[in-house]
C-alpha cells in the first residue's frame, strides 16, 4: 500500500474537516448554501479533495431518488456528507458529480 498523503488549498476561505482540520474545500468551489444534510445545514461543492468515497446506492431525498455515495474525511474518517452520482428527475440533474458537505461537520480553516 502507498504513503497516504493529503492535499492542501489556498485560498482566503478554506473549509476543513472538524474532527482534524483537514482540507476539504475552498469557498469557490462552494455552489449553493441552500441545502439540508442529515444534521442540518448542507453546502452544495462542485469539488472536494481529500475525501474517500463509499459504494454507490440508491437513497431517497425530498428532491426525489438519488444515486449517491457517502465521503469519509480520508484522514480521520468521519463521514461529512456524500457525492451525486446520478439523478433520476432531469430538474435534479445538475447535481451530478458534486458534493454535499454539512455545515456542522466543517470548519474554517487558515
Amino acid at each position: 500500500m502507498g504513503m497516504n498523503y493529503r492535499r492542501y488549498l489556498a485560498g482566503e476561505r478554506i473549509y476543513g474537516c472538524s474532527g482534524c482540520k483537514t482540507h476539504l474545500a475552498t469557498i469557490h468551489s462552494m455552489i449553493s448554501r441552500a441545502f439540508n444534510g442529515q444534521h442540518g445545514r448542507a453546502y452544495l461543492f462542485d469539488g472536494v479533495v481529500n475525501v474517500v468515497e463509499g459504494e454507490p446506492c440508491d437513497r431517497p431525498m425530498t428532491t426525489g431518488i438519488h444515486v449517491v455515495r457517502d465521503i469519509y474525511c480520508c484522514k480521520c474518517g468521519i463521514t461529512l456528507g456524500w457525492k451525486y452520482d446520478k439523478a433520476y428527475e432531469p430538474s435534479q440533474r445538475y447535481k451530478e458529480g458534486k458534493y454535499i458537505l454539512e455545515r456542522n461537520l466543517l470548519v474554517d480553516v487558515q
